[in-house]
């Protein structure tokens, strides 16, 4: 297959992707608003020609301009810079217009292997923030677009509000971890300075939180940066955007976690006020709870804590654990975390890869823990994709087919202040209970050690 085709088959998968989470979000609305939920294919090709390619082919332009590389001529090979008569090969392309569907399409893979750390993909600040708005544009505007079909642009506002306090909350937190750095770096330097382990300097400490936060808060996957040799904070917050899935979430998928922790706290709250559990003028009911609470409280734990606990018991068999320790149980949590929440991103240092060129030419057999992981993270992949894309559709058609009853001094509203504060306590609350174990036994046990160890 020539090089061209591999790009042609690539770009296509990007923008596949991207529409089919646009579409599940889109007819989730639908749901949710009393309309059919429409049809997939018409919604993809929509989404694609009048939202995707339209915004890639301006934002790849954008994008060239600022000094992202485009081209379709073969490698460079010139010679080195130390001896001249050693040469070497750079790798270059159509970087541009791969990047803005990779970032705006939240598909995260790079061009080049190290990502959007690489120069030619992400060369100076400017880039960054491109990048970066790309990230957020599309799982933001859901939320709104969810306004304009329930026409209550109120309460498309307050229900943002909540990933967006949550996401500045995460950016603090990882922030000051890195702005702080190391505390047993800073004893021996006498001084404190920022963690800049795992970072390029044209970005510092500051732009690449930032880009972490964002890259795990809406499954992404891209990075500036390598996770793994973030502070604990960093842990904590890029482990708990892929745990929540709602800040602001994957590709329409997000939105749609969302809307579905709404119905479990319109009805937990109807419960706890004795008010009839309604939802846009229809009554959540046994159905939508259940449907609900396995989407939210049962696949994607399963989907994580399973294949992960198995890792774990044969750590030396299958896990290839590099760092033991509260580090190492973060490596493998984050690996599955990854993969169920479609983000792709790693905190690396595990035996996961595969066998390289030369094993292969030998018929060197993968190691054990390369084959482990490949297995087990499709399993984590599949079922933390597919099966709520299922289950988010049957919620939303059980939702459209109830004939809407009017509003009464009864009704729970759901569009005030007091019931948007209640949704995110009980987003925050179910997170807490599901995975703060695995929290506390990673990064949080991580930054104690780091604490006492130095104290």
């Amino acid at each position: 297959m020539s090089y061209a085709s591999q790009m042609l088959g690539l770009g296509y998968h990007m923008f596949t992707s991207a529409a089919t989470g646009i579409a599940v979000a889109i007819a989730f609305i639908r749901g949710l608003t009393g309309r059919p939920l429409g049809n997939f294919y018409v919604d993809l090709i929509r989404i694609i020609m009048r939202i995707l390619l339209p915004i890639s082919i301006v934002g790849a332009i954008v994008l060239i301009a600022a000094g992202v590389p485009e081209t379709l001529a073969g490698t460079v090979v010139v010679p080195t810079l130390e001896n001249p008569s050693i040469s070497q090969a750079i790798a270059i392309g159509p970087v541009a217009h791969f990047e803005i569907i990779k970032e705006l399409g939240e598909n995260g893979g790079g061009f080049f292997a190290i990502n959007s750390a690489h120069p030619f993909e992400n060369p100076n600040p400017l880039v960054n923030l491109i990048q970066l708005v790309a990230i957020l544009s599309v799982p933001t505007s859901l939320i709104y677009t969810y306004g304009v079909f329930a026409n209550n642009l109120k309460q498309a506002w307050l229900v943002y509000s909540i990933p967006f306090a949550i996401l500045v909350v995460f950016i603090i937190i990882t922030a000051i971890g890195e702005y702080n750095g190391n505390p047993a770096i800073n004893a021996l330097l006498g001084s404190q300075q920022p963690n800049l382990e795992g970072k390029e300097v044209r970005f510092g400490w500051a732009q690449s939180a930032l880009y972490a936060v964002f890259t795990t808060a809406t499954m992404c996957g891209a990075v500036n940066s390598l996770h793994d040799s973030f502070m604990p904070n960093g842990g904590f917050v890029t482990l708990s955007n892929m745990f929540f899935q709602i800040v602001f979430g994957g590709q329409g998928t997000g939105t749609a976690y969302l809307f579905a922790y709404l119905i479990l706290a319109v009805f937990v709250t109807g419960l706890m006020v004795g008010r009839t559990p309604e939802f846009l003028g229809r009554k959540i009911e046994k159905r939508e709870v259940v449907l609900a609470s396995f989407l939210i409280l049962l696949v994607h734990p399963i989907a994580i804590l399973i294949p992960a606990g198995i890792t774990l018991a044969f750590p030396d068999q299958l896990a290839g654990i590099s760092n033991p320790g509260f580090h190492g149980f973060s490596q493998v949590i984050y690996e599955y975390a990854s993969a169920a929440a479609n983000n792709g991103s790693g905190f690396e240092g595990l035996g996961d890869s595969q066998p390289s060129p030369s094993a292969i030419a030998t018929g060197t057999a993968p190691t054990a823990t390369a084959l482990w992981w490949n297995l087990s993270t499709c399993f984590s992949l599949l079922a933390g994709r597919y099966i709520p894309i299922v289950g988010l559709l049957f919620l939303a058609d059980s939702i459209s087919r109830k004939q809407p009853v009017p509003l009464t001094v009864g009704t729970l509203r759901t569009d005030t202040g007091l019931f948007t504060g209640v949704t995110a306590g009980v987003i925050l609350i179910l997170g807490a209970l599901t995975f703060f174990p695995v929290l506390a036994l990673g990064p949080i046990g991580e930054a104690f050690q780091i604490a006492k160890g130095i104290g």
